[in-house]
């Protein structure tokens, strides 16, 4: 490869990481300030920033990318209420988790890698024989649910049942897989962040939290 060829080439591949860049710097804005979630907020940020061009697959940045620019944004604009609205959310998930443990609770999404916000909700994934048993156990505690699809942890699995409902003013939603989904649960995720945690990792991380709010 030529000299010329091989600036050439550069200069496009840190051309792509700078709209990568700019792109998740949009979706973040988006997921942070409008509780927008992660693809739908990288289409939009991808035409916000390309326009009606045709994006390309390796021009989107992946979540992780995406993820770590919603950090930096909620510490830049949201750092006297996003701490305190994660505390929340992971205390409430405590508490929603001991009620559910027959069912192995592991929490996942915003609440546990740290990124949430005010229009973040509490996501669980529990571990059942079948959805009807947690139907079950949510129905006879007087409890209202709306009833859906979320995609596998495993991308090849079918999507799992999710429940959905209030606890207070703050939405609860359960994911409900098979137990024996349970033994491969424990990957981490392509950046290296745990996917999911059971319930004595979130009292690790509320204790951390509030220890810290006392110093």
């Amino acid at each position: 490869m030529s000299r010329a060829i091989r600036t050439m080439s550069s200069f496009f591949s840190s051309d792509t990481e700078l709209v990568r860049a700019e792109i998740a710097a949009a979706a973040a804005r988006m997921i942070a300030e409008d509780g927008v979630d992660y693809a739908t907020a990288k289409r939009k940020a991808a035409r916000l920033v390309l326009g009606n061009n045709k994006v390309r697959g390796d021009v989107l940045p992946d979540n992780a990318q995406v993820e770590e620019e919603v950090r930096l944004y909620n510490a830049l604009f949201f750092s006297d209420t996003q701490p305190a609205r994660l505390l929340h959310l992971r205390q409430l998930a405590v508490r929603v988790m001991e009620e559910l443990a027959d069912f192995r609770p592991h929490l996942t999404g915003a609440a546990l890698n740290g990124t949430a916000g005010e229009h973040s909700d509490v996501h669980l994934q529990l571990f059942a024989d079948s959805p009807k048993e947690v139907e079950i156990f949510l129905m006879d505690r007087g409890i209202d649910f709306d009833v859906s699809e979320s995609a596998h942890f495993n991308r090849y699995e079918d999507p799992v049942e999710t429940l959905s409902f209030l606890w207070g003013e703050d939405a609860v939603h359960l994911a409900v897989y098979e137990t024996d989904d349970l033994r491969g649960s424990g990957r981490k995720s392509g950046s290296g962040q745990r996917e999911r945690a059971d319930i004595d990792t979130v009292r690790a991380l509320v204790g951390a939290a509030m220890r810290k709010q006392e110093d």
